[in-house]
């Protein structure tokens, strides 16, 4: 399973880079926004950080605008993966980028109909979001479970990247149903690593250790 973080924040990026776990990173309009920076100069940081891929997704709602959008956006570093919402206009262009050889991610997926008909189209990643579904009293690992069931019986290319998770539970269950990548932030990358337990152990290591020396 790959690990995404989901941030434009690059000094988080080079904090866990170093950890060996962050495969790419996911991006979206409200983190670059988030960020105050250019979009382009992000990306391009982003890419001398990590070497995998980075989804930078475009701002056009309208076919050609995602298209033309798309074709710069790939053109920045070849890390790159165009992230388009999944709509009409949506899958159209997926379809045309895909024929100019560009990687597509696409997001804003709920439905288990929308992640077939985007593999079907040969999306290179796709992104449903989890915790969105739960934020609406729906359950969000459920539609992980479905997609997963129908990817077992196919060879699809196509792989299911889990987004929008709120917790480390989500990364686990994500993993035991077979998802390929899971995207998060940061902060449930760093809840990952912590656990009560170990720190108590530690601190009792390093007491009993202490008393050994002194005497």
């Amino acid at each position: 399973m790959q690990f995404f973080l989901d941030t434009a924040n690059l000094e988080l990026i080079k904090k866990y880079v170093p950890w060996g776990v962050v495969d790419g990173v996911t991006t979206n309009p409200s983190l670059i926004a988030k960020e105050g920076v250019s979009h382009e100069d992000r990306i391009k940081e982003i890419a001398k950080v990590v070497n995998g891929p980075i989804s930078a997704e475009v701002i056009a709602t309208d076919y050609q605008g995602m298209v033309d959008e798309g074709r710069r956006l790939a053109k920045w570093h070849k890390n790159v993966y165009v992230k388009l919402p999944t709509t009409e206009a949506g899958i159209k262009a997926l379809n045309t980028l895909k024929k100019d050889g560009i990687r597509v991610n696409m997001t804003l997926v709920f439905s288990t109909s929308q992640a077939l008909l985007l593999a079907k189209s040969k999306a290179d990643l796709i992104s449903p979001f989890v915790g969105r579904l739960d934020d609406i009293s729906e359950d969000g690992m459920s539609l992980i479970s479905e997609i997963m069931d129908v990817w077992n019986q196919y060879d699809f290319d196509t792989k299911v990247l889990v987004a929008s998770i709120r917790h480390p539970r989500h990364v686990i269950d994500a993993a035991k149903m077979g998802a390929h990548v899971a995207t998060m932030p940061p902060e449930v990358l760093e809840k990952m690593i912590k656990h009560p337990l170990t720190d108590s152990g530690l601190a009792k290591f390093l007491e009993d250790h202490k008393k050994s020396q002194s005497k």
